[in-house]
């Protein structure tokens, strides 16, 4: 079996964090806004602590990327090379986190309509970072 091609595993990780970063972006400022709002009203979060979080969840994207560089890169002598592993793979994980965040929403912490719409959107985010980042890891 071969091994682990280190470099490209990096490279792809740090690009599909970038792709995640972008898209979480979006996500979060623009189509989850009004949920997020009412989140921290509900939670009685303090905004100025939720917006200094910001470099956290940075961070979290970049290393979610070289997972699903690093689960692509694991599940590639298996499935085989391409698209169909990297989605694959991204739905491992996508998985995952959703059964994570169920528990969380069935505590209340997220409404459910919340939770669906999260799921749905990070799984447009995660299938976009996992198809890049699969796309420019190489064995060779």
């Amino acid at each position: 079996m071969a091994r682990m091609n280190t470099g490209r595993l990096i490279l792809g990780g740090l690009v599909a964090g970038v792709v995640a970063n972008g898209l979480d972006y979006v996500i979060n400022a623009f189509l989850m806004k009004r949920e997020m709002d009412d989140l921290i009203q509900r939670l009685n979060l303090n905004q100025i602590v939720v917006n200094d979080s910001m470099l956290t969840w940075i961070i979290v994207d970049f290393v979610w990327g070289l997972l699903l560089v690093f689960t692509y890169a694991a599940m590639r002598p298996r499935f085989g090379p391409g698209p169909k592993t990297a989605v694959v793979s991204g739905a491992t994980l996508w998985i995952a986190v959703c059964a994570m965040f169920a528990g969380l929403a069935s505590m209340g912490i997220y409404t459910e309509q919340a939770f669906i719409k999260s799921a749905a959107l990070t799984f447009v985010s995660t299938m976009a970072a996992s198809l890049v980042g699969a796309a420019i890891y190489k064995e060779e």
